[in-house]
């Protein structure tokens, strides 16, 4: 088994939970950078394992974030200890800070750094502050930031919008997400690990689970596959937030946690000279060939 050489750690998560992680064969590790559909591929997962539109319980109780500080690390080892049927286990931390096990699946997905920022700008806004930093209190987060003392966010979407691109903090930023798929771009060609695109998913959803459940050696009955597909759609998805909202006592709201899930709402928000200045930033923090795939075109169109 591979080690981390990397440890992850802010306010809400530390990566060094995996230490000591007893991994079973056939663990599904989802990995993904924030808002770039963690919570849909968890649920993708879960209908492939189930193999039935109704899960068996509450998606949290099914998988949870092994190193989010809202509980113990033991009651969290101990929650994956007690289950029996396949393990999907979620994290937001880089394959750099990870424990890379051989007969575990590894899967991240991408998406258009631009509407990332617009969905973590909904996604912040949603988060019922005061809640959140009681359940880090009460799980052991030593370094929790009360809310009534944490910067305040900038008045426009528009500065907010590069606020995130500037933002240097661990899981939080434009720096971040790219940093986090370069390493799932670099391991890509690995046969345990899988990089899914936030857009393939919303335009071929039934090929990409069919496509998953092949990686994953899943076998499904042809007759399970359309209410499978149906399940995992967005309207549907958000139909049953509080069943698949991750820890609903954090959100404002647990269907806005389903906020639009949306392509293109950047396109609202610059012009073709802020383009070039994101093309710019982009450049600097990742290859060519991983923008051009996160980015499905040019990111400043062809006059």
């Amino acid at each position: 088994m591979r080690q981390p050489t990397v440890r992850y750690q802010n306010e809400v998560m530390d990566s060094g939970r995996w230490e000591g992680f007893p991994f079973r064969e056939g663990d599904i590790v989802v990995s993904t950078p924030a808002k770039c559909g963690t919570t849909w591929t968890q649920t993708i997962c879960a209908l492939l394992i189930f193999q039935t539109p109704e899960l068996p319980a509450r998606l949290d109780d099914l998988t949870y974030w092994l190193d989010m500080l809202t509980r113990s690390r033991d009651d969290i080892f101990a929650f994956y200890e007690a289950q029996r049927h396949r393990r999907i286990i979620k994290t937001h931390t880089p394959i750099d800070g990870l424990p890379i096990h051989d007969g575990v699946t590894y899967v991240a997905v991408g998406r258009d750094p631009r509407d990332v920022a617009i969905s973590w700008d909904a996604h912040f806004q949603n988060v019922a502050q005061e809640a959140f930093g009681a359940m880090l209190a009460a799980g052991g987060s030593p370094t929790q930031e009360p809310a009534d003392t944490a910067p305040a966010p900038a008045e426009s979407a528009y500065n907010r919008f590069w606020a995130w691109l500037e933002d240097t903090s661990v899981q939080v930023g434009l720096p971040s997400m790219l940093h986090h798929l370069s390493g799932f771009w670099a391991e890509r060609e690995r046969p345990n690990v899988l990089l899914l695109h936030y857009d393939d998913l919303k335009s071929d959803l039934e090929g990409q689970m069919r496509f998953l459940a092949e990686r994953l050696r899943i076998e499904v009955p042809e007759s399970r596959w359309p209410d499978l597909v149906r399940a995992a759609t967005f309207d549907s998805m958000r139909g049953r937030a509080e069943a698949l909202t991750p820890v609903t006592a954090m959100w404002r709201d647990p269907k806005r946690f389903f906020n639009q899930g949306v392509s293109g709402q950047w396109r609202d928000l610059l012009d073709e000279d802020d383009l070039r200045r994101y093309e710019d930033r982009v450049a600097k923090l990742a290859e060519p060939d991983l923008i051009d795939w996160l980015h499905r075109g040019p990111i400043v169109p062809a006059r």
